[in-house]
């Protein structure tokens, strides 16, 4: 998983929405150590290029520069609709999770 400081810190609000805690039924600490994890696991990216705008949704554009920066291989995303071809241009797949998992199953 790759992040840079403007993905990491989407991730971050995200996840300390109250829809979202209450919806995950942790506590906000616990919150906290699961972003710990996360972001500790992740290969940060620094972002030398942007190029912006390319979709539709900003938030989406915080995941395409982190890939675009890391060299990724792929997206790994529910909403593949809303990336459209523009990561092929950078030689990034977009898959679903489902997608994702089938690769690794011999």
């Amino acid at each position: 998983m790759l992040v840079n400081v403007a993905l990491a810190l989407e991730y971050e609000a995200i996840c300390r929405r109250p829809e979202h805690i209450a919806a995950a039924g942790l506590r906000l600490d616990e919150v906290e150590i699961f972003l710990t994890a996360i972001l500790a696991m992740a290969e940060p990216v620094k972002s030398h290029f942007i190029w912006r705008p390319r979709l539709h949704d900003a938030n989406d554009e915080l995941v395409l520069a982190a890939a675009a920066n890391g060299r990724a291989a792929a997206i790994v995303t529910f909403n593949k609709r809303d990336f459209g071809s523009v990561p092929l241009q950078f030689g990034i797949a977009v898959l679903t999770p489902r997608e994702t998992l089938q690769r690794f199953q011999p």
